[in-house]
């Protein structure tokens, strides 16, 4: 089968399709043929090999997909030769087959796209997580989504909105501001041409957010905590701002003064919280992962929230979908199809 295997770090340019045997699954596992990969940020960072999670290479890179599955193992008991299925995995998903737990297999939403299935777990997951279980969104919060024209970004306000908060997100264009208007985010604010922070003091008159989604790090973490009102929740869901460089000792400098921090000390006179989540860490928790899996898909169902599909591109176009994710041009999800 076809697959992108990684061998090295280094650039978009390092992701070279090949041909490696196709997986065969063991007694409780499902293998899957892959229709349609969901790319993450996260993915660039592994690619980089900054990303903590990773395996050793060389791997396949990739944590989700969308396809049929096509063969199971002797023990499997809940999933079905011929099932459509959303895949969720540490690694594997850049491929033509994927074989995982049958548990991590699951079930495809009804009238999605295959391109839609792709881009939902991941995003959607991460989003339902930090807004719901973490910071336990309320319909009167005002929540402040950073990055909003990203992936988990859209899904964040899709979700925010469906609770029935005021929703504000920062985004690099005006073309995404636009964008993010058709999902009713209540304030978009252009961060290359404002200074976000008194923007949206002034949008919430002086009273701050209650609940920051944030994903960046750097100067947009402090300047979110600032904005944070009192009794307000910031969670931490990545650092798109990482800008490690292995040989250069003045990043490491930089890359430690960004990350995001938390002063009990702060905390206390302010009365705010900060929590942090990562996804890959709660697949190990296959009851729980499954429980909120039917939280957020029956909420989904009821508000009719469809994924934000900003790009489709063929399976071979690999580098081109990292080099544009890693521009921060891409709007929604990108999708690669087979």
């Amino acid at each position: 089968m076809k697959a992108v295997v990684l061998t090295k770090h280094g650039l978009p340019s390092v992701l070279k399709i090949s041909e490696v045997p196709t997986p065969q699954p063991s007694a409780q596992q499902v293998r899957v043929k892959v229709q349609a990969i969901g790319l993450n940020y996260a993915e660039v960072l592994s690619r980089k090999g900054l990303y903590r999670w990773a395996p050793k290479l060389p791997y396949i890179l990739g944590m989700e997909a969308y396809g049929e599955i096509d063969a199971i193992g002797p023990d499997v008991e809940q999933r079905r030769v011929g099932e459509q299925v959303i895949v969720g995995a540490q690694y594997g998903s850049y491929a033509e087959a994927i074989v995982v737990p049958e548990l991590q297999a699951l079930p495809a939403l009804d009238g999605y796209a295959p391109e839609e299935n792709a881009a939902f777990a991941v995003n959607y997951l991460t989003a339902w997580v930090g807004l719901v279980k973490l910071a336990r969104l309320q319909p009167s919060d005002r929540v402040l989504i950073q990055a909003a024209g990203g992936g988990v970004g859209t899904a964040a306000v899709q979700l925010a909105k469906g609770f029935g908060c005021t929703v504000y997100g920062t985004a690099g264009s005006e073309t995404k501001i636009e964008r993010l208007a058709q999902l009713n985010i209540d304030h978009a604010v252009n961060y290359r041409r404002f200074d976000f922070e008194p923007e949206i003091r002034a949008l919430t008159q002086g009273r701050g957010v209650d609940v920051v989604l944030e994903t960046v790090g750097g100067e947009v973490y402090r300047k979110s905590l600032r904005l944070l009102a009192p009794f307000g929740r910031i969670v931490v869901l990545g650092f798109a701002g990482l800008d490690l460089q292995k040989w250069n000792p003045l990043s490491w400098w930089r890359t430690w003064r960004a990350m995001p921090r938390a002063s009990l000390g702060r905390m206390a006179v302010k009365s705010y919280g900060v929590m942090a989540s990562h996804l890959g860490y709660q697949l190990r928790d296959t009851a729980r992962l499954l429980e909120t899996w039917e939280e957020l898909t029956s909420f989904v169902r009821q508000h009719h929230i469809r994924p934000v599909v900003g790009t489709v591109l063929p399976f071979a176009d690999i580098a081109k979908a990292h080099a544009l994710m890693e521009s921060r041009q891409s709007y929604g999800k990108i999708v690669l199809k087979l």
